[in-house]
């Protein structure tokens, strides 16, 4: 069978959905990925999903969350906002990064606790990892040492949440799961090169460039670091079967086992994008955590979790997306 980056993923239990007809609530359901997760859910026939707006819900308030489960009454919660950014907005923002972060993911689960909500999914980071995790990074190793000094604010912030979801597991029986995406890219991804993550920013670098005939681009570091990366849909479809069919305590992550260092994707997508300049790397700037790759066995082992969509394969219709966007 022929696979189409976007399409709903093969593994998926073919009887109807446990969510459906339950009141669910997504934070961040208009953003990058939370926008894949309302679709995966409106796929499965879910139709009462709220999505809170900033706008509206300031969910670094207590009052802004109070409001919140008044209107939406969650019976299922998807917490999903986050304040994210690149190496750059990482190392600029470390305090804004840290409290949004912790008091929005503290104040959720504690009230969905008192709304008694009967699921709730927290999304982490895997920035929680030690900078010096052995590769692949398996779920035990969390706690084995400090994450990378640019996004530390940021991974520990969130890392907390996995501390709460457990502890009020424990004490109150709450049953919130918590799980570990990899990098994310895709179409609708943050393209500001002041605060988007190395995919959509080098997309961005790569098509002005051949739009203006610039002779290179600047990448930073040294290209050694590697990464793993996950399609948004594939990630979307990988929430979604973790609420149907996963209850533990236990974090999970949720990615590929593809690695490949930044010099690599670099030139990936440079070609993807017929860009044929030269790549300066400004070795001043920092690399970032030295390698990240995961052990995706327990996402498979506890709820069937593939992903589907090729490296290549996403990468080229993220670009396609970018380039129709502009």
């Amino acid at each position: 069978m022929q696979r189409h980056p976007g399409s709903r993923s093969e593994n998926r239990m073919s009887d109807p959905s446990p969510l459906l007809g339950k009141k669910i609530c997504v934070t961040g359901g208009a953003g990058f990925l939370g926008s894949f997760l309302v679709e995966a859910l409106e796929r499965r026939g879910c139709r009462e999903i709220f999505v809170p707006r900033r706008k509206d819900y300031d969910l670094t308030t207590t009052s802004g969350i109070e409001r919140l489960f008044a209107d939406a009454r969650p019976e299922v919660l998807f917490h999903l906002a986050a304040v994210v950014g690149g190496i750059a907005a990482n190392r600029n923002n470390p305090g804004r990064f840290f409290y949004d972060n912790a008091i929005m993911g503290i104040q959720l689960i504690e009230h969905a606790r008192r709304n008694r909500v009967e699921k709730s999914i927290v999304v982490g980071t895997t920035c929680s990892y030690p900078k010096f995790t052995p590769v692949p990074f398996r779920e035990e190793a969390l706690w084995d040492g400090y994450p990378e000094e640019t996004n530390a604010p940021y991974g520990i912030a969130k890392k907390a949440l996995l501390v709460q979801c457990q502890a009020y597991r424990q004490q109150y029986g709450m049953n919130a799961i918590y799980l570990l995406p990899v990098n994310l890219y895709g179409p609708r991804d943050n393209f500001n090169l002041e605060t988007s993550h190395v995919i959509p920013a080098l997309i961005r670098k790569c098509v002005e460039a051949k739009q203006t005939g610039s002779k290179d681009i600047v990448c930073w570091g040294d290209g050694s670091a590697t990464r793993a990366f996950l399609y948004a849909s594939d990630a979307a479809e990988g929430l979604v079967l973790a609420a149907e069919r996963y209850d533990g305590a236990e974090p999970v992550n949720l990615g590929t086992s593809e690695e490949v260092s930044i010099r690599d994707l670099v030139a990936t997508v440079a070609s993807l994008c017929h860009y044929d300049g030269k790549i300066v790397w400004d070795v001043s700037q920092p690399n970032g955590q030295p390698r990240r790759c995961l052990d995706v066995s327990r996402a498979e082992r506890q709820f069937g979790f593939n992903a589907w969509t090729t490296l290549q394969e996403g990468l080229a219709a993220t670009i396609r997306w970018y380039e129709q966007a502009q």
